[in-house]
């Protein structure tokens, strides 16, 4: 009976402290003494509260943060829109909604009960962009990083001087995102506010205990360039000096192109040879892969990990075969090796007046004096220069003839022999070489308006014997100064032009017969016919005049790639004038490598 009274009075309280709750039911109002952060939803309905919710962080966007690095100069201040920030418990407003309405007659007496003694406030949680705020770090901030300054050297004259380092400064990217979310989850008063990115030490390599025992030669080369023009001599002592007095920690890798590039008249480079599928072009910066290739045969000596190295497409003779590295911009070609020693080294670079190029990287020695290495080009085969390809160029006058000079192709390899106290104790193939052949190229000009010229030349070029073509175009060319010249003597000009394609046209048609005779061959009796499909022998060609080999000691490496960059191979070799076609050809004929 008691329980029964109990109840009854329970419900007559709440029935008291609930008069409208059927009027209530209906509502969507949120009840009074409810916040969303700052803002009091009180009597809302849900759409009225988020709508006042969401103009309260739009103003919130507008408020100031300012990040702060190192040192008092270092500020960059933006706004928290600009930052990405944005609400992200939406939900939060149905919450609030449901105070005091949800659970049972119970539950919701309390909830009412509370706020008729404090306010609720429900929290304001944030969304954030990673992108925008990693974006105003590594650009807006960008200041505050300080790039380190390594202890390095320099050597003059005999000696070396140390240049002390200095530290540098990183903006930590990702524990300055996690800095400013934490502040805005956890810290922020809705006021404009400042925070600190994480900024960190970089401290600088070396010290000058270490490079104070930098006196060492570990490795030595000198390459001649003694033959080449003054653009290229010019490129090559610019790129030595571009390398010279690096010094390089261990562990560290040194690449050849990141140091000498751009390949630019702005960076000190002129116009020169340099190879290109298999010719030898015009680029700035041609020469430079004897650079490359003199600081290759430095780094051997000194016995240093080469991590990337290239072999010239086509044979080049101031190395051995195998002992060259060429480089070549935007080609995939680059020269790069690593100081895998304990101290530091030092590279020396220099060219002399009489046209030579040295390396020599210094350290601290740690083989001992009975250590000694070298190395050992193999030639493992050699391939002749083909047939002379001639090519007619309608941009070319009629009878200019130029040709540019065969190459002998090679594969080749290079030996690390080491010895101890004189006796050799290991033999080892560290790289292989294939150099390609390419054949004598003549170029003749075909441009004119005279058509028994045109015919002349055309019947010349189809014997294939540059002898006939020099002796027609310079017909051609005869005929045309005589022409040019006051009282020259035109008819007598055209007469031996004429003669010179008569001959022409008599060596092709005794081609063209021992090439018809050859193809349709009478079996002799009691001689079975040729198989079928068998070839006949040419008939044989006017003798080709051949270049001469490269030397046989010119090296090799990877397979070589199609060079496809400008500048491909920006480094033609030294050229040995014996490959160079006869003196009477055009400035076409540069040294190539």
């Amino acid at each position: 009976m008691k329980k029964f009274i109990y109840a009854a009075l329970l419900a007559l309280a709440l029935a008291l402290l609930l008069p409208v709750d059927s009027a209530k039911a209906a509502s969507d109002t949120i009840l009074g003494g409810v916040f969303i952060g700052d803002v009091d939803v009180s009597g809302m309905t849900t759409e009225e509260a988020t709508a006042a919710v969401r103009d309260y962080v739009e103003q919130l966007k507008a408020k100031n943060v300012t990040l702060k690095g190192k040192s008092d100069d270092q500020r960059v201040t933006v706004t928290v829109g600009q930052l990405g920030i944005d609400w992200a418990n939406t939900d939060v407003v149905e919450e609030a909604n449901s105070l005091g309405k949800a659970g049972n007659i119970i539950q919701r007496y309390k909830a009412r009960k509370d706020l008729q003694q404090s306010t609720k406030k429900y929290n304001l949680e944030y969304s954030f962009n990673d992108d925008a705020i990693y974006q105003i770090l590594d650009v807006d901030c960008a200041s505050f990083n300080a790039s380190k300054k390594n202890y390095t050297l320099k050597k003059e004259g005999d000696s070396f001087t140390i240049t002390d380092g200095q530290i540098g400064y990183i903006l930590d990217e990702q524990a300055s995102l996690a800095n400013i979310k934490s502040f805005f989850q956890n810290t922020w008063n809705h006021e404009d506010c400042d925070i600190d990115v994480v900024i960190e030490e970089d401290r600088p390599l070396g010290t000058y205990e270490d490079l104070s025992k930098v006196k060492d030669v570990l490795g030595t080369y000198t390459t001649s360039y003694s033959s080449s023009a003054s653009a290229r001599s010019a490129n090559v002592a610019n790129g030595c000096s571009l390398i010279n007095g690096t010094t390089l920690y261990p562990g560290q890798e040194f690449s050849v192109l990141d140091t000498i590039t751009p390949f630019t008249e702005e960076n000190g480079y002129f116009p020169a040879g340099s190879y290109l599928n298999g010719l030898v072009v015009e680029s700035v910066g041609g020469g430079i892969c004897q650079v490359s290739t003199t600081l290759y045969n430095a780094v051997l000596k000194a016995e240093l990990e080469v991590t990337e190295r290239h072999n010239h497409s086509m044979i080049i003779n101031y190395v051995d075969p195998s002992m060259d590295a060429a480089i070549a911009e935007s080609g995939g070609k680059n020269f790069k090796f690593v100081n895998n020693l304990e101290y530091p080294i030092y590279i020396e670079g220099y060219t002399t007046s009489d046209k030579h190029i040295t390396f020599t990287i210094y350290g601290v020695e740690t083989r001992p004096s009975t250590h000694r290495v070298e190395y050992e080009s193999e030639v493992l085969e050699t391939i002749p220069a083909g047939a002379d390809q001639i090519v007619t160029d309608p941009g070319q006058p009629i009878g200019v003839v130029s040709t540019q000079s065969a190459h002998i192709g090679y594969k080749a390899q290079l030996w690390k022999i080491t010895y101890e106290n004189g006796a050799e104790t290991s033999r080892e193939v560290i790289n292989k070489s294939n150099y390609k052949m390419v054949p004598r190229i003549v170029t003749v000009g075909v441009a004119t308006g005279d058509p028994t010229a045109a015919a002349q030349i055309g019947t010349a070029v189809a014997t294939g014997d540059i002898n006939q073509i020099r002796a027609v175009a310079g017909a051609i060319a005869a005929v045309q100064a005589a022409a040019a010249t006051e009282g020259g003597d035109v008819a007598g000009a055209q007469a031996a032009a004429a003669a010179a394609a008569a001959g022409a046209e008599a060596q092709l048609q005794a081609q063209q017969a021992a090439a018809a005779a050859a193809a349709q061959p009478a079996p002799a009796e009691g001689e079975a016919a040729p198989a079928e499909g068998a070839q006949p022998e040419a008939a044989p060609a006017q003798e080709q005049a051949q270049p001469e080999a490269a030397p046989a000691q010119e090296q090799p490496a990877a397979e070589p790639t199609q060079e496809q960059a400008q500048p491909a191979e920006t480094t033609p070799p030294e050229t040995n004038p014996a490959e160079l076609a006869p003196a009477d050809t055009t400035p076409a004929e540069v040294p190539a490598g």
